[in-house]
């Protein structure tokens, strides 16, 4: 072999070795000619289902082409999260160096079409989706749909949103299950509390992007003319209530003077506003903006930072990075400034923990 073919991708040395254009090898192996061209530049690792394609389209093992320390071609797969049911659709992210996948559930504005489906624990992959392509972040922010189409549109990359409140956020960021958590303790009477958070949950070596602030507060009927917090508290019987773990949860109880019990969970600030709309509960605590959407009256109680949390050794990834110069863009931050309830002053801003 000569030094050219030696500093090539094995796979663009093999596919020359047979006479072939990226275009031939794209429609025998069924792989897009783009990801052809990225793996043999080395700038992507093929999901398992493209990386077997390769291997069968060029005759040969995955192991020849893309040597056995790879940590994402052919590598088993797992869970993030244990389904509801054996068979259903999911989508695929490379987090930690491992494939996970995600069983498909409700995003926050999300229209990303599923990456395979699971029978019986066989999976059927079909997703334009590369594992390293995609970022998922937990939280709880109604305007992460928003957010993600931008990112998309910016970036080339996508984001999965996956609601879920603070404490439970940080819990799979811990697990090494999500790339970002986002929460919302910090107030205007307590900034510190986002970073103290993170560093008892977590320790050190973590990096906070701030995404906005914000007010949250509780949400009525349209029709009721309750005209204060203290008022609210003392009169009403049936709240609509976050999980414990959650910043809404916790300003709830410091509303009531006292952890309240439920037997009715909700896990989302719009999930609040539904059931407020609906009728079963009297009340709940949200941010603004699910309220006046839902054409709700709103009480403001505090001001909260929304800090997105990463580990800083994801600092340098392009994800994290197209992520940072998102929301430090000027559109993104006029767009956000004009979400009700939103402010985007200190939008972009990042603390070491």
């Amino acid at each position: 072999m000569s030094r050219a073919q030696s500093q090539q991708h094995p796979v663009a040395v093999r596919r020359k070795a047979l006479g072939w254009s990226q275009d031939d090898l794209s429609l025998r192996a069924g792989v897009p000619r783009s990801s052809v061209s990225a793996i043999e530049a080395g700038r992507l690792t093929p999901s398992v289902t493209a990386a077997l394609a390769v291997a069968q389209a060029l005759e040969c093992s995955v192991e020849e082409l893309f040597g056995p320390d790879d940590k994402t071609a052919g590598a088993e797969w797992s869970w993030a999260w244990k389904p509801q049911t054996d068979s259903g659709r999911y989508w695929e992210a490379e987090v930690g160096g491992r494939k996970w996948l995600y069983p498909v559930e409700m995003l926050p504005g999300s229209a990303w079409a599923h990456d395979g489906l699971c029978r019986e624990k066989v999976l059927h992959e079909h997703s334009g989706w590369e594992p390293r392509q995609t970022l998922v972040l937990a939280g709880c922010d109604p305007a992460a749909g928003l957010i993600a189409a931008e990112y998309a549109a910016a970036s080339g990359f996508r984001l999965l949103a996956f609601p879920r409140g603070g404490g439970a956020a940080l819990e799979l960021l811990q697990q090494g299950l999500v790339h970002v958590a986002a929460l919302h303790r910090s107030t205007v009477e307590q900034p510190d509390r986002n970073a103290q958070t993170v560093r008892e949950k977590l320790g050190g070596g973590y990096r906070l992007l701030r995404s906005a602030d914000w007010e949250e507060g509780v949400a009525l009927p349209a029709q009721d003319h309750t005209r204060s917090i203290a008022a609210c508290a003392r009169q009403v019987r049936h709240w609509a209530m976050r999980e414990p773990g959650s910043a809404a949860r916790e300003c709830l109880d410091d509303l009531l003077g006292r952890p309240h019990a439920s037997k009715r969970i909700l896990l989302s600030h719009q999930a609040v506003v539904e059931a407020v709309r609906g009728g079963w509960a009297e009340a709940g605590v949200c941010v603004r903006l699910c309220a006046e959407d839902a054409g709700l009256r709103f009480l403001p109680v505090r001001h909260e930072s929304l800090d997105l949390c990463f580990s800083a050794a994801m600092e340098r990834d392009p994800r994290i990075q197209a992520l940072v110069r998102l929301l430090r863009s000027r559109a993104h931050r006029r767009l956000i400034d004009e979400l009700p309830g939103y402010d985007a002053s200190h939008t972009g801003e990042m603390i070491t923990v």
